[in-house]
């Protein structure tokens, strides 16, 4: 994969106010509808996308009550979200938060559950005006249903996530990924990519300890949101992103569908795209 480069502090052969430099891209690239960002650090982009995400947020409470914003737990989001969580121009009492993902079959308080990781690296760190939380015990389907009432209540208005090595968006592996999903949450068996990816991200120390089942939002309800921004540092992704970005748009890499959102935005290092 190759995304061309570009050069930020030009516009029309004009010079441009330069920005920060943590904030320039080393390269960017449209595929499909898919706004592509490369940064030179994974610091880079996590200032960059939290910048965007931070001006999003504000952008909507300043034309509405109330924010919706949906939240992946995983180690490539914690710089950006440790960011995120300092932004002092955010009302974060008129923004409601939701995740989209956990483990089925963790004790309450277990690190490796979603909500606990979400916890300690957002939800606690900002006074959210309400903080939806996915506690599959003791039915996980209707848990499930529950929780999709509460997504259905009003828009989303934006979603930051991620992408698996297998290509997942959310926990949607590739045999259980439907780009035609009738659910917008539901009850999954996890693949054995994505158990290795939860040992190899250092949550579990085994595989056999890594849950077999978990509670996902769908690819659609994902979809439905207004904004998406998508952080994917770190070389162990960069097949996946390159197959998201030039292959067939598939369920065989979940993540190609975001090629065809009205508005999102990938943000890679130069790991992730070794190309640039």
């Amino acid at each position: 994969m190759t995304l061309s480069s570009s050069n930020p502090s030009r516009t029309n052969g004009q010079a441009a106010p330069p920005r920060a430099e943590a904030e320039q891209p080393i390269a960017s690239a449209l595929v499909g509808s898919l706004r592509v960002q490369t940064y030179g650090s994974r610091q880079a982009l996590a200032h960059a996308s939290s910048t965007d995400i931070r001006r999003a947020l504000t952008e909507c409470l300043a034309r509405q009550d109330r924010a919706r914003l949906i939240l992946a737990a995983a180690p490539s989001q914690a710089e950006m979200l440790a960011e995120l969580a300092q932004s002092a121009d955010i009302d974060w009492s008129r923004v409601t938060l939701f995740h989209m993902d956990e483990f089925i079959g963790l004790p309450a308080g277990a690190p490796q559950r979603f909500a606990v990781w979400l916890d300690r690296h957002f939800f606690a760190k900002v006074p959210q005006a309400e903080c939806h939380k996915i506690v599959p015990e003791p039915a996980p389907e209707a848990a499930a249903e529950r929780y999709a009432g509460l997504l259905s209540a009003d828009d989303i208005d934006v979603v930051c996530l991620g992408i698996g090595v297998n290509g997942h968006i959310a926990f949607n592996d590739p045999p259980v990924a439907d780009f035609d999903d009738p659910l917008d949450v539901k009850v999954v068996e996890l693949d054995r990519t994505c158990r290795l990816q939860q040992v190899d991200d250092q949550g579990f120390s085994s595989l056999d300890q890594v849950p077999t089942h978990a509670v996902t939002l769908t690819i659609p309800r994902l979809r439905r949101a207004n904004k998406l921004f998508c952080c994917v540092p770190g070389g162990h992704k960069a097949e996946a992103v390159k197959q998201c970005l030039t292959g067939p748009v598939s369920t065989e890499w979940p993540a190609s569908i975001l090629r065809s959102h009205p508005d999102c935005t990938l943000y890679l290092d130069k790991d992730s795209n070794p190309d640039v």
